[in-house]
């Protein structure tokens, strides 16, 4: 019936990466496991067993501090193409169910079960289903958010991990709200979440009472976006194959790097690993961007637009060493690099809208 909640469902693999490791290595099971770079040099946890997050272990951590919190941490290098073989798998015994997937990495998705190949009208029962399917075929456990819209479903899939299934029906919508904390909010980091405790917003619901113009002046555009969710209302469907908006590569380097022509080198490799993804993907890029961090940790990044958009390697090479002259790199050490493609467009749609101008300009003329 029109207006009818919908039932969407947030599928979030429970410790992906370290999961995998251990279930095709019996020896790591029952042990602290971190997949990621060595602690010398300067690896970082891509993931962590629940073993090793008893012990403060967590994903985007120096490998280095992972270690002191635990001595016992075994660690494992990722090998990501056996985690996209097993995320393909994922993905399709979700589809077995709907075709309303929407992929948000390797191990997380929303589904809209609202019709179902299933003809299940309960979706508590779907989600029942594909944690034993995913369990049965894969030999992996997933924790599953069910509930009327995308924000809700995906914190209700992290109440319970591992393992778990949280369901928040219409009904009981505004209780879950009211124990919130104000961090449960989309796009509110540690840095938001300060400025709104100083205005008194501790929990979720807080922002309800606040006036527009002050949340503004906090949050910027963000202040009607959380104003809407603060009353649980997200309006945004699940897409399948959301396109791409950006694809981007990065590396941290044991040793600072303080030699330009070395810093050239290696910010060439990265562009043509973004392009040769954008190949893959039969994507084009209007935006090239990278990225620079010091030894010290500043970050700073530095962006350039044109027309038309290319995958072209040697012609974003070039635009990116452009942009490291734009930095401080060659008078400061780096610690990492980057450049990333934005303003992505299919091939096809790049064409046919430089068809359209080139026919505009000759209207023009």
């Amino acid at each position: 019936m029109p207006g009818a909640p919908r039932r969407i469902i947030h599928i979030d693999m429970d410790a992906f990466y370290a999961s995998v490791e251990q279930r095709d290595d019996p020896s790591l099971r029952g042990r602290p496991v971190a997949v990621g770079g060595a602690p010398e040099s300067r690896g970082v946890v891509a993931a962590a067993s629940y073993e090793a997050r008893a012990f403060g272990v967590r994903s985007a951590m120096p490998m280095a501090r992972a270690a002191r919190l635990c001595p016992e941490l075994v660690i494992v290098r990722p090998d990501f193409a056996r985690y996209r073989a097993v995320s393909q798998r994922v993905m399709a015994i979700l589809r077995e169910c709907t075709p309303l997937v929407e992929p948000l990495s390797l191990d997380e998705a929303y589904l809209d079960v609202t019709e179902n190949n299933w003809g299940e009208p309960l979706a508590t029962e779907v989600a029942k289903r594909i944690k034993r399917l995913i369990r049965d075929q894969l030999g992996l456990t997933a924790s599953a958010g069910v509930a009327p819209n995308k924000f809700l479903a995906k914190i209700a899939s992290g109440w319970r991990k591992p393992d778990g299934l949280t369901v928040i029906a219409p009904g009981r919508v505004e209780r879950f709200l009211q124990q919130l904390p104000v961090e449960a909010l989309w796009g509110v980091g540690p840095v938001t979440a300060r400025k709104l405790r100083a205005l008194g917003v501790r929990r979720l619901v807080d922002v309800r009472e606040i006036e527009e113009e002050v949340l503004k002046k906090a949050v910027g555009s963000l202040s009607s976006w959380l104003k809407r969710l603060s009353h649980g209302d997200d309006p945004r469907a699940v897409t399948p194959d959301r396109p791409w908006k950006s694809l981007s590569a990065e590396t941290t380097f044991a040793v600072d790097l303080e030699d330009a022509d070395e810093m050239a080198r290696q910010l060439g490799a990265l562009a043509h690993r973004v392009c040769s993804a954008m190949q893959k993907r039969n994507l084009v890029a209007r935006t090239v961007t990278i990225k620079v961090r010091y030894g010290d940790f500043t970050t700073v990044t530095r962006s350039h637009t044109t027309e038309p958009a290319t995958r072209d390697a040697v012609q974003f090479a070039e635009r990116a060493l452009a942009l490291l002259e734009r930095t401080e790199a060659r008078r400061r050490p780096v610690r990492l690099l980057g450049v990333g493609a934005h303003g992505l467009l299919a091939e096809e749609d790049s064409n046919a809208a430089m068809q359209l101008r080139f026919a505009q300009e000759a209207l023009d003329l």
